[in-house]
């Protein structure tokens, strides 16, 4: 996997944002395209839409707002195993593949 391939987007507008898997990101961090706060569960290598909480560190503290910047120990930016955004992605590439 390239540099390009494992740099990460905003979870709100799919903007390419100047970090990658793995990098620090202070709390008051934005989307410079949206203002969406990157410091928030969605943005977090943890978050998982199936997992109880909807976290797969067993330690965090339960966030109410997963889209809100918090003060989550356990917060690493990366993708999440939701796949909300990957997924759609590839749903239109597949539906790209069959128009006329």
């Amino acid at each position: 996997m390239s540099l390009v391939e494992s740099q990460i987007k905003c979870y709100k507008c799919s903007q390419a944002l100047g970090f990658f898997a793995g990098d620090k990101l202070g709390r008051q961090e934005e989307c410079p395209s949206c203002y969406a706060s990157l410091h928030c569960c969605k943005m977090c290598h943890f978050y998982d839409k199936t997992a109880y909480n909807e976290c797969k560190e067993p330690m965090a503290n339960r966030v109410l707002d997963k889209e809100k910047a918090n003060f989550c120990d356990f917060f690493k930016i990366g993708s999440s195993s939701d796949g909300g955004s990957d997924k759609n992605s590839l749903l239109d590439a597949a539906n790209s593949l069959f128009k006329d």
